[in-house]
């Protein structure tokens, strides 16, 4: 059975709705990888050097990553040379399986959460304006759909109009937020919220924290009191430390991952807004240079377009036009 055959099967137990979502949402990146390859692939033919040059060329413009690519480059080699492949199109599928193994990794994409009956604490840290409280909104929509009872902490205290901005959300999604006025510790904040989500029997308590740039010390000195307050009150909190990245920045989402998770000990990634750039191969090379695992992804300004993270999805939804080729030249014969 083919790989993409093999792609589709695994994914048709999954909702359509998802399936579409990813399919839409990566539409732009969808044109600047997959097509460019597959126009590679249809000029050139056959596999040499100025191929590889090429296929090179594309994905770096997709912001797949230089030390990713080059590693990716090695594998096709290898795999070209074992199984003696000499025509461009066989080359497809292998590029697919590829990026599907590292999309994968080896950790679980799905979110830590805290054992029934037990509140689940998630933290937010990331720069300002990648889309930290628009994601901590849906999320509360997320869990609260799900039945949930759900909390938000206006952890941001510094940047003018967090606080409000958080407000607007609990309002939209008909969840509370606890807060403190502007300029307040932000520790207060978290311990504040943490009794109240105490008291209230809440399952999830949904923290945000400031944003101001990564490589300021007491940004990151706030962001360890959070930590110990949040742990002295709920031992083996916070259950996630997930850092929101903004996908349209490409390579300086990827610097500022690298700084963050040094030294704020996060747990995993939120990449938003890929529905709005063509370099969503920041993904791989995220996940790929990284070793941490994207938990969700933004594929659009609705309030449900925030949705796990699937490498099979998201791999399917790239090659989505040559899967369905596939399966047209197979009726055919």
């Amino acid at each position: 059975m083919s790989f993409f055959k093999r792609l589709k099967e695994s994914i048709s137990s999954k909702t359509e709705a998802v399936t579409n979502k990813f399919k839409e949402g990566l539409e732009k990146t969808r044109t600047a990888l997959v097509e460019r390859v597959e126009e590679l692939v249809i000029r050139r033919k056959k596999i040499d050097e100025a191929f590889y040059e090429e296929l090179e060329e594309i994905l770096i413009g997709a912001d797949v990553g230089v030390n990713t690519v080059m590693d990716l480059i090695d594998d096709l080699r290898a795999e070209v040379k074992k199984r003696k492949i000499e025509d461009a199109a066989e080359l497809q599928p292998v590029l697919s399986e590829k990026l599907v193994g590292l999309l994968r990794g080896e950790e679980n994409p799905k979110l830590n959460m805290a054992p029934e009956g037990s509140i689940t604490v998630l933290l937010f840290v990331g720069v300002n304006g990648v889309g930290k409280t628009t994601t901590i909104g849906k999320l509360a929509h997320r869990f609260k759909s799900q039945g949930k009872r759900v909390l938000m902490a206006a952890g941001d205290t510094f940047r003018a109009g967090a606080i409000e901005q958080l407000e607007v959300w609990g309002e939209r999604v008909g969840v509370d937020v606890i807060k403190q006025q502007a300029g307040s510790d932000p520790a207060a904040v978290m311990y504040d919220a943490v009794q109240a989500a105490k008291q209230r029997g809440v399952d999830v308590l949904l923290c945000d924290t400031a944003g101001r740039l990564q490589n300021k010390t007491n940004l990151m000195e706030e962001l360890n009191k959070i930590f110990r307050v949040i742990q002295r009150e709920i031992p083996n909190a916070p259950h996630e430390v997930l850092l929101v990245l903004d996908a349209t920045t490409g390579q300086n989402a990827l610097s500022q991952a690298k700084l963050f998770g040094e030294k704020s000990g996060v747990t995993g990634l939120v990449l938003t807004k890929l529905d709005g750039t063509a370099k969503g191969g920041i993904v791989v090379a995220i996940r790929n240079e990284l070793n941490l695992p994207v938990k969700f992804v933004g594929l659009g300004e609705k309030m449900d377009d925030l949705q796990e993270f699937d490498s099979e999805q998201f791999v399917h939804a790239l090659f989505a036009g040559l899967i369905a080729k596939e399966e047209k030249q197979t009726e055919e014969v």
